[in-house]
């Protein structure tokens, strides 16, 4: 669509039309609503101001780029958004060559910023790269280490701050508001420039102390200190729904030829009065009543989340050393009812997955059992910290991942696949999972006995309802649910042994049922026990199958020299998994039971 020669009257209207259509498809088909719909005006300048066709537009975690979709021609196609098949929720390359990079994860933006501008400067081309990142992504340490390095190289980058939730630095009323449009003046920056420049080159030393003295003071009163310490220019705050004000400054930050933050204040859920402000609810939602804005629920059955949450909270009224932290997700993972009840040993600490781990490992030797809530892929952004801070003093650290499997319409950066694989290989840590509500009570309680690092895995949603009864985790111990009179052996970990349940019942042989409990240690004897009466052994786990269950399974086969069992996993192949409803996507990866009976029988 294009915006480049529109009155500021039809950009207006612009606005007001795509928030109608984002409210209309978001409302009937779910996704992220709250921060998409207070960026719709700063989306709208970025496109008036830059070139789509050559300025690499990069959003950061990208759940706020549905305008930007909008914009750039796919209209009609906005109405598949998250959905099988159709739009991603997020940015992505294949989808639309406007969408410069995958992004899903937070604090990303900057550090792309920086790469694009140093290769447009060697390919000496006249590209400028413009960010667009909310305040909450700022409290990752990423985003520091591209903006020191950014303020040092001085390429030219315009990074649009998205300020809906927290103030950077407060402006100081009426004052504050004319210094910052003085500041984002051309007079004022070329005025700076100017005497930077005379004093650098005719001043002696002492004079230029006290002139920078002078600047150091003027910058006190005003919000942009700490980029400007940095090296980064600063504008703002201004009013991020002003298309003409936005359109304005951004121009004179892209005329600059250097870097600069433009700190634009916005409302979360702008157009939609119900999701207007600091409702963490309307971040990402599903399906709504637009008139009152009523979720059309379609699952009443409580949550693993849930059950985690309350199983937790029981936990730590029973042992005063049980604390915990997440990262910036405090509702999604349950850890909010805990944050109120135990305000002193429970904290969020913002998009900081690094730090999270690396403070609660501190808090173990201090001899308090730390209980880190995080969804799987977020895990990922800790992986360091858990070899080197807890894994290697052994520190009895739980790590209770959430949104474990295909985890849905989030898609590709998001889906839970890859936590086995990346924690098995690791000294010291033990790995375990439940198979229901029960069994996930039963797991809080084992591992808070532990003295080593260990990991519990959990899906997304509810687990399903199994006939048999839980019993309490032994180390290292599986539990055989069922005797079979055939030679097939069904093995499920986690989530999985359901689907091992539910496959066995469309079956028509009488297969014996594993639950695997521990992925490490391995129940050596109990599997060795069975390759003695069964020898086609299936697996079953929502999870990568290079270095899953099957892989460690098949490690313990060859090194007892066991060499009679047929061995197949049912776990994900080597690829990354799209977004969609999960019925859908496993019925595309050859997995719903139906099918996996089919290929049993092959």
């Amino acid at each position: 669509m294009q915006v480049k020669e529109k009155s500021l009257k039809e950009l207006n209207e612009l606005s007001n039309k795509i928030r109608e259509r984002i409210i209309d498809v978001v409302s009937r088909k779910g996704g992220h609503f709250s921060s998409t719909l207070g960026a719709v005006e700063l989306t709208i300048a970025m496109h008036y101001v830059f070139d789509i066709e050559k300025d690499p537009f990069i959003f950061d975690v990208s759940h706020q780029c549905y305008a930007h979709k909008l914009l750039t021609n796919r209209w009609e196609e906005f109405e598949t958004i998250r959905q099988f098949g159709g739009l991603s929720g997020f940015t992505k390359p294949n989808e639309h060559k406007a969408d410069y990079f995958v992004a899903g994860h937070s604090s990303t933006s900057i550090s792309l910023a920086v790469g694009a501008a140093k290769a447009a400067k060697l390919k000496k081309e006249n590209r400028v790269p413009v960010v667009m990142i909310g305040d909450g992504s700022m409290s990752a340490g990423m985003i520091y280490e591209a903006l020191n390095e950014l303020g040092d190289l001085k390429l030219p980058v315009v990074i649009i701050l998205n300020d809906n939730e927290m103030s950077i630095a407060k402006p100081i009323g009426a004052i504050s508001k004319y210094l910052s449009k003085l500041l984002a003046g051309k007079f004022y920056q070329s005025f700076k420039t100017s005497v930077d420049k005379f004093i650098r080159n005719n001043m002696p030393e002492g004079t230029t102390y006290l002139a920078k003295r002078v600047e150091n003071s003027f910058k006190l009163i005003t919000p942009g200190i700490l980029f400007e310490e940095m090296g980064i220019d600063y504008i703002g705050p201004i009013d991020g729904h002003d298309i003409e004000e936005i359109i304005e400054v951004l121009q004179i930050a892209k005329s600059m030829n250097k870097p600069v933050i433009v700190h634009a204040k916005t409302v979360k859920g702008k157009g939609y009065k119900i999701a207007e402000g600091q409702h963490e609810q309307w971040h990402g939602v599903g399906p709504f009543n637009i008139e009152d804005g009523e979720f059309i629920k379609k699952n009443t059955k409580k949550s693993a989340t849930e059950v985690y949450s309350y199983a937790l909270l029981n936990l730590a009224k029973k042992y005063e050393n049980v604390v915990g932290v997440t990262a910036a997700m405090p509702s999604g993972t349950g850890i909010d009812r805990l944050i109120k009840e135990f305000p002193n040993r429970f904290w969020d600490v913002a998009i900081a997955e690094q730090h999270a781990v690396t403070s609660m490992a501190a808090m173990a030797k201090e001899g308090f059992k730390p209980f880190i809530t995080i969804y799987s892929t977020f895990l990922q952004r800790g992986f360091d910290q858990i070899i080197h801070d807890v894994c290697i003093m052994n520190l009895p650290v739980v790590f209770a991942m959430d949104r474990a499997g295909i985890v849905g319409n989030d898609g590709e950066t998001h889906q839970g696949v890859f936590d086995i694989n990346f924690l098995r290989f690791i000294p010291n840590m033990i790995l375990f999972a439940p198979r229901d509500n029960f069994t996930l009570e039963f797991a809080l309680e084992f591992a808070y006995t532990l003295s080593s690092p260990c990991a519990i895995r959990y899906p997304r949603g509810s687990f399903k309802e199994l006939e048999y009864k839980a019993n309490e985790f032994s180390l290292g111990k599986a539990e055989l649910l069922k005797e079979g009179t055939s030679n097939k052996l069904f093995i499920g970990y986690g989530a999985g042994v359901s689907k091992a349940i539910e496959v066995e019942k469309l079956h028509n042989e009488d297969i014996a049922i594993l639950d695997l409990r521990f992925v490490k240690p391995l129940d050596s004897d109990t599997l060795i026990n069975l390759s003695k009466k069964y020898n086609s052994w299936y697996v079953f786990s929502d999870s990568i199958k290079q270095g899953g269950v099957a892989s460690a399974i098949l490690e313990l086969l060859s090194e007892k020299n066991i060499t009679n069992i047929y061995l197949k996993s049912f776990e994900y192949e080597d690829s990354f998994i799209d977004h969609g409803d999960t019925v859908q996507v496993e019925e595309l990866l050859q997995l719903l039971p139906s099918q996996l009976v089919k290929l049993i029988d092959k």
